[in-house]
């Protein structure tokens, strides 16, 4: 298994060409295999691979990478649903959807959100075919705005 780690310190053979090659060709290989499998900080709303592989069980060698997409949300009534185009084609699957939101009484919710107390408080959170669906309950605090971020597998 490859690790996202690499050493700290390399001894390099500078008296032996061929063993130096060697070296430096692995050590160039272990710090883009380190570089490549550290998962990706960024959130945009456009479409950045993460660094997350996935497994593939058609293919166990042929790890799967996932994308990331982020989604600006507007506001959402108490009791309505709000309707996203996400724009993605080729999904073979999603491996996280998550975001948060801030309502109209001044609170930060995630998305989704279940509440303990009150089922009409919650926030559900789906895609459905070519949209992002999300359905605030219809007790719940109108929302101002929030994001939504999509992580997935693509063909």
């Amino acid at each position: 298994m490859t690790s996202s780690f690499i050493a700290e310190y390399q001894d390099f053979p500078v008296h032996n060409p061929e063993e130096l090659e060697r070296v430096l060709t692995q050590s160039y290989i272990d710090l883009a295999q380190a570089a490549n499998f550290k998962e990706v900080g960024t959130y945009e709303t456009t479409e950045i691979v993460t660094g997350q592989q996935f497994f593939n069980t058609a293919a166990p060698q042929n790890k799967r990478f996932t994308y990331r997409r982020c989604y600006v949300v507007g506001a959402i009534a108490a009791g309505a649903t709000l309707l996203i185009p996400h724009g993605i084609a080729g999904i073979i699957m999603f491996t996280r959807m998550y975001g948060t939101c801030i309502t109209n009484v001044v609170d930060y919710r995630p998305i989704p959100m279940v509440s303990a107390t009150t089922l009409t408080d919650q926030v559900s959170l789906r895609v459905v075919g070519a949209n992002i669906e999300i359905v605030n309950g219809a007790t719940a605090p109108n929302i101002t705005s929030g994001v939504i971020v999509l992580e997935y597998i693509r063909t």
